[in-house]
């Protein structure tokens, strides 16, 4: 197992000028990070291709790696012609993903907000479509020993029973899921539960944590709603709701042996978030080990 950390994490301060995706990779080692995973948010690696190589130097020479590249799309278009354009994007991305040299992919597929029609039904009518999309790139990214995943986030395929009649209807050895394991509490989901009925089809695990609070006051500033309507706001894990303790035994207890991938979104300065979060879960980890 590898700690590490999404550079989603340091986001903010990336949007800002205050760190660069290269001296991101710098902060994460000098606080312990063993990986990075890139998330291309204030910098843009389709428009500066040799940047990626650059990512893949540093990452190198301060003796971290770099684990899994996320990006986002979405499947569900109006027509052949953008359906089929969409695809090739992601391929597109594939590239630089082996440019990267990652050998573990998220790319999204839909995402709805809990005001549209989430439906189960509606899912399982999507579900063609979305099954020829994640086949043909799982069997595009083969050829560089790339393992392509789904994530639950994004409402319409956040549950793990979505997430996991996904990834067996795709049917692709290449092709699993990067494991949110707070994600699963925008839709409701006990995310114990969750993370037991999901790990053997995980390729990348995400540490998350929220707060949560019941659907009867109006929260403000920093919240936003789950499908059920319950608030949720991101806490420096540890922090937040989400049972970390048993979630990390259970990966643990799993036979789990890959990378554990930081994301923080709180309100606090990404930084001291991200920091105060690595610390957490390398106390989560050792207390797990020692049961």
């Amino acid at each position: 197992m590898k700690l590490g950390v999404s550079s989603y994490s340091l986001a903010r301060a990336i949007k800002t000028g205050d760190l660069t995706i290269l001296s991101a990779i710098d902060w994460i080692a000098d606080h312990g990070g063993e990986h990075i995973e890139i998330v291309p948010i204030g910098f843009n690696l389709t428009e500066d291709r040799q940047l990626a190589g650059q990512i893949r130097e540093k990452a190198a020479y301060v003796g971290i790696d770099v684990s899994n590249y996320a990006i986002g799309a979405n499947f569900l278009k109006n027509s052949p012609q953008e359906f089929r354009a969409e695809i090739e994007q992601v391929k597109l991305q594939v590239d630089i993903a082996a440019e990267l040299g990652v050998l573990l992919m998220r790319h999204d597929v839909a995402g709805k907000p809990p005001t549209d029609d989430i439906s189960l039904s509606s899912f399982e009518a999507d579900m063609p479509r979305l099954v020829e999309a994640c086949q043909e790139i799982a069997e595009y990214a083969q050829q560089y020993n790339i393992t392509t995943s789904i994530e639950n986030h994004g409402f319409y395929i956040q549950s793990s029973e979505r997430v996991y009649r996904l990834v067996n209807k795709v049917n692709r050895s290449n092709f699993r899921t990067t494991l949110d394991v707070g994600n699963f509490l925008c839709v409701d989901e006990n995310p114990l539960l969750a993370v037991q009925r999901n790990i053997g089809i995980a390729s990348i695990v995400h540490l998350k944590d929220f707060y949560r609070r019941p659907p009867t006051v109006e929260l403000g500033e920093g919240w936003f709603k789950s499908s059920g309507g319950y608030h949720l706001r991101g806490s420096i894990l540890g922090h937040g709701d989400v049972n970390l303790t048993e979630i990390i035994k259970l990966v643990r207890g799993s036979g789990y042996d890959g990378y554990l991938s930081l994301e923080f979104e709180g309100l606090e300065e990404c930084r001291q978030g991200t920091r105060m979060g690595l610390e957490q879960a390398r106390q989560l980890w050792a207390l797990a080990n020692s049961e």
